[in-house]
């Protein structure tokens, strides 16, 4: 059976315009992710705004750079877990230029970094992007180039 995830939100601070080639990668990565559940971008303005989107029962990860780094193997497998676990809904949090405050921290569940360096949160968002997509890929079996 095809690993499907139930629901992924990206709940970001900011926006990309629809001319940056940020917004073409997203929708590039929105279009293959399709087939394997239901993936929502959330652009927010500000961090109250994202808090009010957070979902009590979703299984929420705040994307730090302090955060646990994981290869691409260990986030799949990560992933696949929380959904063996029940959790068909997973949010991914995205802070804006001054990344996430301790409060919305403090409401989820796990914290992740994509890497020591600094990115965009508009880099972050495309780098997120492509490592569910590899994950789901790995998950499945499914080819993917190294």
């Amino acid at each position: 059976m095809k690993y499907k995830f139930g629901k992924i939100d990206l709940l970001c601070v900011g926006s990309i315009k629809r001319s940056d080639l940020y917004f073409v990668a997203q929708d590039e990565y929105k279009k293959r992710l399709t087939p394997y559940g239901k993936l929502t971008i959330m652009e927010l303005d500000d961090e109250n705004k994202l808090q009010k989107q957070m979902v009590q029962a979703a299984y929420k990860i705040a994307m730090t750079i302090d955060g646990n780094a994981y290869s691409s193997e260990t986030f799949a497998q990560n992933l696949e877990k929380i959904g063996i676990m029940g959790n068909s809904h997973i949010q991914f949090i995205i802070g804006g230029a001054d990344g996430l405050s301790d409060q919305t921290i403090a409401l989820c569940n796990a914290k992740i970094s994509l890497s020591k360096m600094t990115f965009t949160h508009h880099m972050a968002r495309i780098l997120l992007l492509e490592q569910i997509y590899r994950s789901v890929r790995l998950i499945n079996n499914e080819p993917y180039h190294k």
